[in-house]
């Protein structure tokens, strides 16, 4: 769960390993951002923050070799594929308070959604990110 810009966001993912890897394959996040102007809008901007924080959650990993950064495009820095990305369902609960922000508290939620279902599966919690090592 987060909340910033006046909104609260809980995820939850379904994961699970493939040869060790995690495999992200279901989001469901509910949101509470006051009154819904576009519910459709919310949606997205759901979608496209929990795909953004589930690429740096499992990938996001930047390396120094005589100080300069190894990556230098997306050729050599991993990024969630089409093909990877979960499908994510979107709850908007019903409100009347005013309507909040709903650009960025999508993102920060996946990361602790996917670490707590690798806790549930393997038993061991994470303690580094990503989780995927390049």
């Amino acid at each position: 769960m987060h909340e910033s810009f006046g909104s609260v966001v809980a995820q939850i993912a379904e994961v699970k390993l493939d040869g060790g890897v995690p495999r992200v394959g279901r989001v469901v996040t509910a949101i509470d951002c006051g009154t819904a102007v576009s519910p459709d809008q919310i949606a997205a901007q759901m979608e496209g923050g929990a795909c953004l924080g589930l690429s740096a959650a499992l990938f996001g990993q930047i390396t120094l070799k005589g100080g300069v950064v190894d990556q230098q495009n997306f050729d050599s820095y991993r990024v969630l594929r089409m093909s990877e990305a979960p499908s994510v369902e979107t709850y908007i609960l019903p409100s009347t308070a005013k309507p909040s922000g709903v650009g960025e508290p999508g993102t920060p939620v996946i990361a602790p959604a996917v670490a707590n279902a690798l806790l549930a599966m393997t038993g061991k919690p994470t303690t580094s990110l990503p989780f995927i090592k390049a």
